[in-house]
């Protein structure tokens, strides 16, 4: 959001079956961090205890003399604090001795701290490789600093890489910067961020999250989305959070804000509540001194003069100040250090071809058990599918004719998290779930370059009840191929492509709809596709 704080201040997302390289990375890593990382999908502690952030954005590099601001944020009931930095590329650089009194604020107040340059924000393709290596220089020139941090210290490369240009070169410098610092010695956790002013609009970072993460061998990298105006409807917020947590791969939300009819956001109460409910952290933007100060969330870096923004990111039912779980390593949670037991091994009801209840015993808990979550299990690896406060949770999005292994874990208020329970096998019935009723298909084109196109499809419920797993049917004529997708899983022979539903696509309520985006080469025209079947019934064109 460098833009608003001021002039004046100068490999592919895939289903189940790309999963397992999570699991790989835990085997192959020998200099992964002992404080802060990545395990299965999420940032853990170095207990092992997920660690959510729960945080804010403050722009320490143009207004260093805020020192008090750490403190306050921590007041607000935050874990996290995002302190924008320069390497001296477009404004004045932060010394090492800065940088190290900052991190000492940081551990004084309590707060995890992502540190992270801001010069890298909104460059072009070619000076944009130039600026994520500068940044990279940057931090190893700081490694003195940085050392014996890892409990602490989170490496945000660079911000808001790739402004208006094409970013499709987003991927082999991002690596590179990553491969740099390793080689450099860094074990910290790192943060990358989205092209196209962080928003991902064109959808590179989604489609290529898999191979920047598999080429980190110690898989500790975690991947930053900013939600803005690209993002204005909750659909789009849902999707694409939902797209990481299915492929398990580590997301949060970098910086998100503002009033929700502000910039055609949605209401970012939608973003903190998904946030929620997948366990991803997210850091609003911002403290304050924003040149536009609706993003603020204080006035004037006062916090008795919070902002209606800032009101409903400190008390809002999914704010900081009701979901946030400061550290361990500060002694947060050292009242509660103990585990619940495991859940009893579930069992499997109501199995249909898309879906299947599960059900299992209750696991104890000195304090209170809050959730339990149910996970995939294939081999070494194993994805999140849901969550639920009960002891039964229904499992949709399955595809037909299919084994599967389930497992369940519970976690209680203060983060820590039970030994996995039994594995109970499920295989689905045969069969292409509820017929499609009546239904509307609305396809287009987001955007389009030599080679390639990003394509949406809007599946319409017109019928009086719901759909619960579906299969849409459709062809290209022109020699157009589905490379990725995201809130389904395609099917392609020559032309004809068949798409099943992500788990969270799998149910569409009567009058409802739901989307899915894909990516697509291109080797000569590309005429939309005329006729859609849903469950083999023949759709309406929206």
């Amino acid at each position: 959001m460098a833009a608003l704080l001021g002039l004046a201040l100068a490999g592919t997302l895939g289903p189940a079956a790309a999963q397992a390289a999570d699991r790989g990375h835990e085997a192959r890593a020998q200099t992964r961090a002992t404080g802060l990382h990545i395990s299965d999908g999420r940032l853990v502690e170095g207990n092992g205890n997920d660690f959510v952030m729960r945080g804010i954005n403050h722009a320490h590099t143009w207004y260093p003399g805020e020192t008090q601001s750490l403190a306050d944020i921590k007041a607000t009931g935050a874990n996290t604090v995002r302190v924008v930095l320069s390497d001296g590329y477009r404004w004045s650089r932060n010394s090492p001795a800065d940088v190290a009194s900052v991190i000492g604020q940081c551990k004084a107040n309590r707060l995890i701290c992502v540190l992270e340059v801001h010069d890298t924000t909104g460059y072009g393709e070619d000076s944009a490789a130039g600026t994520l290596d500068h940044a990279a220089d940057y931090w190893i020139s700081l490694k003195d600093v940085l050392d014996g941090e890892e409990d602490y210290v989170v490496i945000n490369i660079g911000n808001e890489p790739w402004g208006n240009s094409n970013p499709s070169g987003w991927t082999a410098p991002t690596t590179a910067a990553i491969q740099k610092l390793r080689s450099a010695g860094f074990a910290h956790t790192i943060m990358v961020d989205a092209p196209n002013w962080g928003q991902d609009w064109e959808g590179v970072m989604r489609a290529n999250a898999r191979s920047v993460y598999d080429a980190d061998t110690t898989g500790n990298l975690i991947f930053s989305i900013h939600m803005y105006s690209v993002y204005n409807t909750a659909d789009k917020v849902t999707d694409y959070l939902h797209a990481f947590v299915d492929a398990g791969l580590p997301l949060l939300i970098g910086e998100f804000g503002g009033p929700a009819d502000q910039y055609g956001d949605p209401d970012e109460d939608t973003m903190m509540a998904t946030a929620e409910e997948l366990g991803l952290g997210y850091l609003a933007w911002s403290w304050s001194g924003n040149t536009d100060p609706i993003l603020d969330l204080v006035l004037d870096f006062d916090p008795a003069r919070p902002s209606s923004w800032g009101e409903r990111v400190f008390n809002g039912p999914d704010g900081i100040g009701e979901t946030s779980r400061e550290a361990t390593v500060f002694g947060g949670g050292q009242g509660d250090t103990e585990a619940p037991t495991a859940p009893g091994t579930p069992t499997a009801s109501a199995v249909t071809a898309s879906s299947a209840t599960l059900s299992w015993a209750a696991a104890t808990d000195n304090v209170g058990v809050t959730a339990y979550d149910v996970v995939r299990v294939g081999g070494d690896s194993e994805t999140k599918v849901a969550s639920s406060t009960t002891t039964s949770v229904s499992v949709t999005g399955l595809s037909a004719g299919t084994a599967y292994s389930f497992a369940v874990y519970a976690r209680d208020a203060a983060g820590n998290r039970s030994a996995r329970s039994g594995t109970v096998a499920v295989t689905t019935k045969e069969g292409g779930g509820t017929p499609g009723g009546t239904c509307s298909v609305g396809y287009q084109v987001i955007g389009e370059w030599p080679g390639g196109f990003q394509g949406e499809i809007t599946i319409g419920n017109t019928g009086t009840a719901a759909v619960n797993g579906w299969t849409l049917g459709f062809a290209f004529a022109d020699g157009q191929a589905i490379t990725n997708m995201w809130g389904g899983t395609p099917a392609q022979t020559g032309g004809t492509v068949s798409v099943t539903p992500a788990s969270y696509t799998s149910t569409i309520a009567a009058g409802g709809s739901v989307t899915v985006g894909f990516t697509g080469s291109l080797s000569g025209g590309n005429s939309a596709p005329t006729t859609f079947t849903l469950n083999g019934a023949a759709c309406t064109t929206a």
